[in-house]
């Protein structure tokens, strides 16, 4: 068996894959799901100035830091983007990102609109953006009720959040309604795969045509 003729198996670029929603549409299930599903895909850990949660990891879930650190960071230009939700700041360190290209391997991004909108100057031949919709507002607000985690005035504010974040709906690529968790991880699945098969993307194709077909005589 003549082995050299065997197709590449990582010779890619890596995606940056940035799955956006309004709170309470899937988008941390669905990235988890992922995660879970298909070990190529690492979740991108931002840093943020909000407090750490009860369950939380340093450095895992999120690097916490103060407002003086991430002020540091900004001006530094250490963040690829870099957004204030609901009252506190959430920035994506560039080092991780670069290296990851690099290295071919693929990054989950569970940011909003504006951390898409940035990622973009720089990044944008990389970039796989999913928007996920709810089915409708009032099963956005029954999903969110749900959690019973969340004070009125929260899940009214997220509320009125949702509205302005599905507005930017029209600047993804691709747009899924999340009617059922199955049924939407399956669609991004499919959307992952899809781009990693682009011939721009699979950097291994030219040696290994070249190989296959032979020398023209």
């Amino acid at each position: 068996m003549d082995v050299s003729n065997k197709p590449p198996t990582r010779l890619r670029r890596g995606l940056l894959i940035v799955l956006s929603s309004p709170s309470g549409a899937g988008k941390s299930t669905i990235s988890r799901l992922l995660l879970q599903a298909d070990a190529e895909v690492r979740m991108s850990v931002s840093a943020t100035t909000r407090p750490k949660r009860p369950g939380e990891t340093d450095d895992v879930d999120y690097h916490f830091v103060d407002d003086a650190e991430f002020d540091h960071m900004v001006a530094a230009n250490a963040f690829v983007e870099w957004a204030q939700v609901f009252g506190y700041r959430y920035g994506t360190p560039k080092a991780p990102v670069k290296q990851a290209l690099k290295e071919g391997r693929d990054i989950l991004f569970d940011i909003d609109w504006q951390g898409a909108r940035q990622l973009e100057p720089d990044f944008g031949e990389h970039l796989v953006t999913i928007f996920l919709l709810p089915p409708s507002m009032e099963e956005l607000e029954r999903r969110l009720r749900s959690r019973a985690t969340d004070p009125e005035e929260v899940i009214q504010g997220r509320m009125r959040r949702a509205s302005d974040e599905i507005s930017h709906w029209a600047e993804y690529e691709y747009v899924l309604v999340n009617r059922g968790m199955d049924e939407c991880l399956a669609q991004v699945r499919a959307i992952v795969a899809a781009e990693r098969s682009k011939r721009t993307r699979q950097t291994g194709l030219h040696g290994y045509v070249t190989k296959l077909i032979g020398t023209p005589h």
